[in-house]
């Protein structure tokens, strides 16, 4: 763990922009259930996200638009009751802020009083500017989201790599300086080009969290379940896997299997 952050009891907005600052990387995963939660907030990660992507790896939707703000809070209550030192941020999901700030304003109430949350994230710049603008003016804290924003999948038709073209990557840059100007503490930037990121970072104060989106950003972000090697079926190239559980958790799931059947589990000394 950072020796910067290692004696921070508790991570706040203040903290990610100061690592900023000073340079020092943020680390955020995603989590989306209690279990999973206290081990991620164990190790030392600055940021949890509770991500819409909880509509892929835990309901097994094929995009993150059918989740709905009740999913969305039942996943961040059970995340922040095991959450002891990380920053914990939630999406507002798809339909509950596009084009009406009065009710993207009651959808980020409803995550911050319902889940105990710290932050909402939303994606989109200039277009849903009125939004953010709203909700910060209630005080709850906002993280941004640009290039790839998995909620416009059906306007993009594909999830390839954002921003390529130059008058995209102008425009994600306006929108990066919007975000910062309406008071956002920091943005994810997904599948956009590395040199477009460092651009970014640094032309904003606020911290660029990264997917897909090469090393110059503050800070990175990864999928949980993509990181461990549980959902083998997702492999683009920005993806490390640090683990392999998914052959882990199948031999112990065919071991368990052949002990049941063979009679040696349970045995006498795991019997009462």
């Amino acid at each position: 763990m950072s020796v910067h952050t290692a004696d921070i009891k508790r991570i706040t907005t203040h903290v990610i922009q100061e690592m900023k600052n000073r340079g020092e990387k943020i680390t955020c995963l995603t989590a989306y259930d209690y279990s999973m939660a206290g081990i991620v907030d164990a190790a030392g990660v600055e940021l949890i996200l509770v991500g819409d992507s909880a509509s892929n790896v835990m309901a097994g939707h094929e995009t993150t638009l059918p989740i709905t703000i009740d999913q969305m809070i039942y996943h961040a209550s059970s995340v922040v009751r095991a959450v002891k030192r990380a920053l914990v941020v939630v999406d507002l999901p798809f339909g509950s802020y596009q084009g009406n700030s009065r009710e993207a304003l009651n959808s980020a109430i409803r995550i911050m009083k319902e889940s105990g949350a710290h932050a909402v994230k939303l994606e989109g710049g200039l277009e849903i500017k009125d939004s953010i603008t709203r909700i910060l003016s209630a005080g709850v804290p906002v993280m941004g989201h640009l290039g790839l924003t998995p909620q416009s999948i059906y306007k993009f038709g594909t999830y390839t790599v954002r921003a390529k073209q130059e008058a995209e990557a102008q425009k994600l840059l306006e929108d990066a300086k919007i975000l910062e100007e309406v008071g956002c503490f920091s943005v994810v930037l997904e599948k956009i080009p590395s040199k477009l990121t460092k651009q970014v970072s640094e032309s904003i104060q606020i911290p660029t969290i990264g997917i897909g989106a090469g090393p110059h950003a503050d800070g990175q972000v990864l999928v949980i379940h993509d990181l461990l090697g549980i959902n083998k079926e997702f492999k683009p190239r920005f993806l490390r896997h640090y683990a392999d559980l998914n052959g882990v958790m199948t031999s112990a799931i065919t071991n368990y299997i052949s002990d049941v059947k063979g009679r040696s589990f349970p045995n006498e000394s795991e019997s009462y």
